[in-house]
């Protein structure tokens, strides 16, 4: 995928695969593991890590275990990049991938989907600072669809945020907004308390 952003910059997209490790590694590195050192690993484990940790620690196993689950093709996700450096990230997964969602209470609120229907989730976006405004993030969204097509489609969840004050106060929107799914012809589901909002879209195979 080739998206035109600023004039005369062309973004390009690959997904994380043991090829592509190192230049995922590059961009988070950069940005100390992003959140704490949380490597994107969090919706990934269906529950909190309970061994006592120091943050040093705890990153160091994240990024051990994303490196891991990246190069078994048990991650995925699209990298943006600019010029070829890694400028962006979104990361995109099945039900069983993303098993975190599943935990929240507002999430279990919801009348639940048929397990027998396939089930993809958009859960975290990340742009370097450095390159933020430019349409990077709607770059990553737009090639996760077109990789979640390729593999077959199903239905395709996001939890954009929705609180005025976490958009006005937070530059780590990690669940992007509601404008840029609506953009991408997801509908709007249910509330997930004050500040998210549950919205689906149905991709046929390509």
């Amino acid at each position: 995928l080739v998206l035109t952003g600023e004039p005369k910059v062309a973004y390009t997209t690959k997904e994380i695969d043991a090829n592509t490790w190192p230049d995922f590694e590059r961009l988070f590195e950069k940005n100390n593991g992003v959140q704490g050192g949380c490597w994107c690993m969090y919706y990934q484990r269906p529950r909190p890590l309970r061994t006592k940790m120091s943050r040093t620690e705890r990153a160091k196993m994240n990024r051990k275990d994303k490196r891991e689950l990246a190069q078994e093709r048990r991650s995925h996700g699209i990298i943006v990049y600019k010029r070829g450096t890694p400028v962006g990230w979104c990361q995109y997964g099945s039900r069983e991938e993303l098993p975190r969602i599943d935990a929240g209470r507002n999430y279990r609120k919801v009348e639940p989907l048929s397990p027998e229907k396939k089930l993809w989730r958009i859960t975290c976006f990340f742009v370097d600072k450095d390159h933020r405004g430019q349409g990077i993030a709607k770059t990553a969204l737009r090639a996760a669809l077109e990789s979640i097509e390729k593999q077959g489609g199903g239905i395709v969840e996001a939890y954009p945020v929705v609180s005025k004050k976490i958009l006005a106060e937070s530059q780590w929107i990690w669940f992007g907004t509601r404008g840029m799914f609506q953009r991408e012809r997801f509908k709007p589901v249910a509330r997930l308390g004050a500040s998210y909002l549950l919205m689906r879209r149905t991709l046929s195979p390509s």
